[in-house]
C-alpha cells in the first residue's frame, strides 16, 4: 500500500484539500481523508495538486513517439485505430515497471467495407484495417479483435467511399456489446451520423464537422453516446476554420443537451503537440465545459495513473489551460516521470 498527499486532489469532479490518494497493491487509486495517511516512507508528499492520470481518448501510436505524450503529461491513451500485433506490444510495454509510455487502451483494426476508409490512406499501414462484407462476418472480426486484447472496437462510415450497410454495421455493435466491448465509429459526411446512432454505437472518434447535426438526432446522440472532441485538427489553430465552427457548435448543441464528451485529439493527424493540447482544451471551453468539465472529459473514475500538478490546479478559466498543460505523470513507484 502506497499513499499520495499534495497540497490538493481533484477527484470525483471537484478539486479537494484534507484528501490523500492510497494506491492499492493491485494500482488502483482511491481518495481518502488525509489523516489516515502514515508518515512513514510510504507516503510521498507532492506541492500543488494530484488528481487521476490525463487521458488523450483518440490517438493513432503508430504515427507519433508516445514516449514524447507521457513526457507531455499523457498518462493514457486510445489508440483507435492500428495494425493489432504492433499495438499490442506497445501497451505490453506500457504494462511494464518504469516504462516511459503511456498506458495504451486500444481498438485493433478499422473495421470496413471492402476498399472502405482508410484502407485508401497513405498513412494507413497494410494491417491496420479489416474488411468486413457479412453480417456473419461483423461477429468474426470482433472476435479476432477481442482475442488480440482489443478492449474497443473501431468501425468507420466514411461518406466518401464504400460503407457497411447498416445491417452489417448493427451486427459489429451487437457483436461487440455481446463481448462488452463499446464501439467507437469514424463517423464523417452526410448520414454517417444517423447511422452510427442507428446502429446503436457507443462512442463517436470525432464531433461531427461536415455538416450541422438537426436537433432531433443530436438529442438522440446525447441521450446513448459519446463524443470525443478532436476539434484542434480542423485548422491546427488557424483562425476561422470553417470546419471548427461547425464542429465547435455542433458540440456546444450536443453538451446542452446532456452528451458527454470525452478529449481527444486524434494524434498523428497533423502538427497537433504531443501531450496535452492547450488549443483543444481552450476550443471545450468555448463549447461549453467548465474546468471541472474539461478535467472529467479527460479522467477515468477508476483510474489507476495519477497526474500531477506542481504549481497546483489553476481553476479561473482564462489560466486554466495553461496551468494544465504543466501536469506531469507519477510513475507507479510514485516518483515523478520527467522528460
Amino acid at each position: 500500500m502506497q499513499w499520495l498527499v499534495a497540497e490538493s486532489v481533484w477527484w470525483g469532479g471537484r478539486l479537494r484539500t484534507g484528501v490523500a490518494l492510497r494506491v492499492a497493491p493491485n494500482g488502483l487509486v482511491k481518495p481518502v481523508p488525509a489523516e489516515l495517511a502514515p508518515g512513514g516512507e510510504d507516503t510521498r508528499r507532492f506541492a500543488g495538486t494530484l488528481l487521476p492520470g490525463l487521458v488523450d481518448a483518440h490517438v493513432h501510436s503508430a504515427l507519433v513517439d508516445l514516449g514524447t505524450v507521457r513526457a507531455g503529461g499523457i498518462a493514457e491513451v486510445w489508440d483507435l485505430g492500428g495494425v493489432p500485433a504492433r499495438v499490442a506490444e506497445l501497451a505490453e510495454q506500457a504494462r511494464e515497471a518504469g516504462s516511459a509510455l503511456p498506458r495504451v487502451r486500444y481498438a485493433g483494426p478499422f473495421l470496413i467495407a471492402p476498399g472502405g476508409y482508410p484502407s485508401d490512406r497513405a498513412w494507413a499501414p497494410a494491417g491496420s484495417w479489416r474488411e468486413i462484407v457479412t453480417v456473419a462476418d461483423a461477429g468474426a472480426a470482433v472476435a479476432e479483435a477481442s482475442a488480440a486484447g482489443a478492449t474497443l472496437i473501431k468501425v468507420t462510415a466514411h461518406a466518401g467511399g464504400p460503407q457497411l450497410e447498416l445491417p452489417v454495421l448493427s451486427a459489429v455493435v451487437a457483436a461487440a456489446h455481446a463481448s462488452e466491448l463499446p464501439v467507437v465509429v469514424h463517423a464523417e459526411g452526410p448520414g454517417t451520423v444517423a447511422a452510427a446512432c442507428s446502429a446503436g454505437a457507443d462512442v463517436l472518434a470525432h464531433t461531427p464537422w461536415t455538416e450541422r447535426i438537426d436537433d432531433s438526432l443530436l438529442q438522440a446522440c446525447a441521450q446513448r453516446m459519446r463524443w470525443i472532441s478532436t476539434l484542434d485538427i480542423h485548422g491546427w489553430g488557424r483562425p476561422d476554420d470553417p470546419d471548427r465552427e461547425v464542429a465547435v457548435d455542433n458540440l456546444r448543441r450536443f453538451i446542452g443537451a446532456g452528451g458527454t464528451v470525452r478529449y481527444g485529439t486524434d494524434l498523428g493527424n497533423g502538427p497537433l503537440p504531443a501531450g496535452i493540447n492547450v488549443r483543444e482544451i481552450r476550443l471545450l471551453q468555448s463549447a461549453g465545459l467548465t474546468p471541472d468539465g474539461v478535467l472529467t472529459a479527460m479522467t477515468e473514475s477508476g483510474s489507476s495513473t495519477v497526474s500531477w500538478l506542481p504549481g497546483g490546479l489553476d481553476p479561473d478559466p482564462e489560466r486554466f489551460a495553461d496551468a494544465l498543460a504543466t501536469a506531469r505523470v507519477l510513475d507507479a513507484d510514485s516518483r515523478l516521470h520527467s522528460s
